[in-house]
């Protein structure tokens, strides 16, 4: 059983665990009962998580001053992978992932290929959710430690199967000396080579367009089969979508998935009265400053440098010392303090904080001929 693909309840000795640390820094461990996972917080000891329910915060006392650390140990998840693992390319996060999976129809009886291995990031959800994922990695030091990798979090013997070949040269063809996982029957291993029939396709290269014209030896005949292709630049995208259009695919359609955090928080709301006070403090502060450079400037020319403070006007204060000044200056108000009138507002994150690319979907029916048995037995059954 896999962690990744299965839940859990306890942690136990042997399990791979996800430390949460702090947002942003999660670390991946395995459960050993005699190690000990060190942060700048302090030490934790694995024996101290074993046996408890996994979402279960580990606290210590740190020296000195008396304060408690903390970590959270969570059970591994696809998405959670995405955040922790070690990038060896550029992955795909999880707003493309779970779009991607989404327009392609991913489920349970799904056949997938997978094209550009790289970290395994995509890897891990379509292992969660598809019966059989077809992945090849062209490099050979990334495709052997992606195969231990998934062998590690159990992912590999159930339904992945990964394979060291460049498909846009040799094609998606698997044979039974490429890889050790691969279930093959008689007639397979007979043949010499697995009969993918892959319902749907996802290309994560650089040049997809020399891959496409070699999916039509294992994409299923029968059923509706879904691409996608994973492109960083505007140009990839206009070759890919020629080779589509020439290897017969159609429903053409490009995408950009910009994923960002929305903030809901509450505003004071300003009167008029506030707008007025605004603008008499700033008319009342120009004059000052007018006054205070034109008393500076007969100081100078009177050589008075005998001059005091005394003789500068006292300032008022911007506002008075009771009321807040909602455009910044006064005292401080704690947000939704009800002596004040607020307003929920939402705010946006300024910057996009994942990698996106443009997604390229299209759509291949190989055999379009009609089964008039199976519309009858539909047409019966809706009677």
């Amino acid at each position: 059983m896999s962690q990744f693909t299965e839940y859990k309840d306890l942690i136990q000795e042997g399990d791979i665990a996800l430390i949460w640390i702090s947002r942003g820094n999660i670390k991946a461990v395995t459960i050993d009962s005699k190690e000990t996972f060190n942060t700048r917080y302090g030490s934790f000891q694995h024996s101290d998580m074993i046996g408890k329910p996994y979402g279960s915060q580990i606290a210590i006392r740190t020296r000195g001053t008396g304060r408690f650390a903390f970590i959270h140990v969570l059970q591994p998840t696809p998405e959670l992978w995405t955040l922790s693992l070690p990038h060896r390319t550029q992955i795909v996060y999880t707003p493309d992932s779970s779009y991607i999976m989404q327009r392609m129809n991913c489920s349970p009886h799904t056949r997938v290929i997978e094209a550009g291995t790289g970290s395994g990031s995509f890897s891990h959800a379509f292992a969660r959710t598809v019966q059989q994922l077809y992945t090849y990695e062209f490099h050979p030091v990334r495709y052997e430690q992606a195969k231990e990798e998934f062998k590690k979090h159990g992912i590999l013997d159930e339904n992945v199967i990964i394979t060291h070949r460049d498909v846009c040269e040799d094609g998606f063809t698997i044979k039974p000396t490429d890889t050790t996982s691969a279930q093959f029957s008689e007639e397979e291993i007979t043949s010499g080579m697995k009969q993918l029939n892959a319902t749907a396709v996802f290309l994560d290269l650089p040049a997809p367009w020399d891959a496409i014209h070699h999916l039509d030896k294992v994409i299923a005949t029968d059923e509706q089969v879904h691409v996608c292709c994973f492109s960083p630049c505007i140009e990839q995208v206009d070759k890919t979508i020629e080779s589509l259009e020439n290897n017969g695919w159609t429903q053409i359609e490009m995408v950009e998935i910009q994923g960002r955090q929305y903030e809901s928080r509450r505003q004071m709301v300003r009167s008029m009265e506030d707008a007025m006070q605004r603008c008499r403090d700033i008319k009342r502060r120009k004059k000052e400053g007018i006054e205070k450079k034109q008393s500076l400037i007969e100081r100078e020319e009177n050589n008075n440098t005998t001059s005091t403070n005394t003789e500068h006007t006292q300032r008022e204060p911007f506002t008075e010392k009771a009321k807040f000044n909602p455009f910044g200056k006064g005292i401080r108000v704690k947000e939704g303090d009800p002596g004040y009138k607020w307003k929920q507002v939402t705010k946006i994150e300024s910057e996009i904080k994942s990698h996106t690319s443009y997604l390229t979907f299209a759509i291949k029916l190989v055999d379009k001929t009609r089964n008039e048995t199976l519309v009858q037995e539909c047409l019966n059954e809706t009677k």
